[in-house]
């Protein structure tokens, strides 16, 4: 995933989740409603969310240092795992709180035409803030479902937005829903039963960012796709007989180490083999463009070697 194409993305979302909290209060204000409540604090974490993000791809960028060879990327992974957890901690339990409280303390609602305008005007802003990441996300997610993108993506920008986005949607149609329901039947429990829907969708979308966050922050390699195309330049170096083994390790979603045992010819001189590794290592950048940081260690290729 380009860098651009995340910061457009969550830059959308930020402007979209702003003005939608502001407004969620405001109707919360007037009405009384528990889900609007919810909704608000919900557009509140998401937003400091999306701010997590952009600093994260910040520091992310920042050049190599001697106590950090390899450089910052996987400052991006630190950030989205601290999405997951801030969406858990601030939304989905203020969200299942309030939703309890509501219920064993029932109040009714006022003014739920300030509810209903300003839920229609969130939906269409969160909308065109989820347009925006499903355009920015096709551009890369190649031919993968939507489910393997969130899942073996290594840039965890457009996942992140994508779920957020999705809960967004779907927390206004269970405040929508709650809300409806308490005016119709005159009875508010409705409205906290959408408050606790709020909840719980928040609670899961959280634990699946958590999940597969974790997963890129503890080291991920390259997909079986990029790897079997380094396996094709290294194999195509005519100095390299095969190889015995190799590691990928994603150190950040556009830098990845290649480390690889290969088997060279026994009656090669070492400036031969020097001359065949920066050859391999060239056709490896050539292949894969974030290969940035490659180590190859020769070796003979001992199933050829004569015997002594």
């Amino acid at each position: 995933m380009s860098a651009s194409g995340g910061t457009k993305a969550i830059v959308a979302a930020l402007v979209a989740n702003l003005s939608i909290a502001v407004a969620k209060f405001v109707a919360a204000f007037f009405t009384g409603s528990s889900s609007m409540l919810a909704e608000g604090i919900h557009s509140v974490a998401d937003s400091g969310n999306q701010v997590l993000l952009l600093v994260g791809g910040k520091r992310a960028a920042r050049a190599s240092t001697k106590e950090h060879p390899f450089g910052y990327g996987r400052e991006r992974y630190f950030y989205a795992f601290v999405v997951a957890v801030v969406l858990f901690a601030i939304g989905a339990l203020f969200s299942l709180y309030e939703g309890y409280h509501k219920l064993t303390h029932a109040e009714p609602l006022t003014s739920p035409a300030w509810a209903f305008g300003v839920l229609i005007f969130a939906i269409i802003a969160e909308i065109f803030s989820f347009r925006t990441a499903i355009k920015e996300a096709n551009l890369v997610r190649g031919r993968q479902g939507w489910v393997a993108f969130i899942r073996r993506s290594k840039s965890p920008e457009l996942p992140v937005i994508l779920l957020e986005d999705l809960g967004a949607l779907l927390g206004l149609i269970f405040a929508l829903f709650g809300v409806t329901m308490a005016v119709v039947t005159g009875n508010p429990v409705w409205d906290a039963i959408g408050t606790l829907m709020i909840g719980a969708l928040l609670a899961a979308i959280s634990v699946v960012l958590a999940v597969e966050t974790k997963s890129l922050l503890v080291g991920e390699g390259a997909s079986p796709e990029v790897e079997e195309q380094i396996r094709r330049a290294l194999e195509s170096a005519p100095e390299v007989d095969r190889i015995i083994h190799m590691r990928t390790l994603h150190l950040g979603p556009e830098e990845l180490l290649v480390g690889a045992k290969i088997a060279v010819s026994h009656d090669e001189t070492a400036g031969e083999v020097a001359r065949g590794i920066d050859e391999a290592e060239q056709r490896i950048r050539a292949a894969v463009p974030i290969a940035r940081v490659i180590y190859l260690e020769p070796d003979l290729d001992r199933s050829r070697t004569p015997a002594s």
